[in-house]
């Protein structure tokens, strides 16, 4: 965080996080065959760092359980993200972050989506067609900078 840049969300609320899961014996077992849920995907994403705060998405709230879709006969994961206020200019950077933590995580055959929640961000249509263009964030990959930003929020994340 470069501490000469005004900060979008000087002073965020910090949320409760949720308790983490119980791991069971045949959560870890290759051999039980279990469909991917909301638990799973939420628990990939809550660790993430919000790129301007040392905090994760889940403190900030902007990461929530009941905002992510499991549609398994259509191989679609979709999540739904609230950035903490309507003007964040880092809403398409925390996008970016969920996709590439779930791109990395996820099987191949699953189609990934990531969108703002309807009505929480100034200009929620220029950032979801940012995030639903696959040639746009390929590109934003190959960026250095922008992956080692990228990287810094997903490296302490599950």
């Amino acid at each position: 965080m470069d501490p000469l840049k005004t900060l979008d969300n000087a002073n965020p609320t910090i949320y409760k996080r949720k308790e983490d899961r119980i791991i069971e014996r045949k959560d870890q077992d290759d051999k039980v065959n279990d469909e991917i849920d909301e638990r799973e995907i939420f628990d990939l994403i809550r660790g993430i760092k919000d790129p301007e705060h040392p905090l994760t998405l889940e403190d900030l709230n902007v990461v929530e359980e009941d905002n992510i879709i499991i549609d398994i006969p259509n191989k679609k994961v979709e999540v739904i993200f609230t950035p903490t206020i309507e003007h964040c200019s880092m809403a398409s950077l925390i996008g970016l972050c969920i996709q590439v933590k779930l791109l990395r995580s996820l099987p191949p055959h699953l189609k990934i989506s990531v969108r703002i929640a309807p009505g929480s961000h100034s200009t929620e249509d220029v950032v979801n067609k940012q995030l639903a263009d696959k040639e746009r964030v390929a590109a934003a990959l190959e960026n250095n900078q922008l992956l080692e930003v990228v990287n810094q929020c997903l490296v302490d994340s599950l």
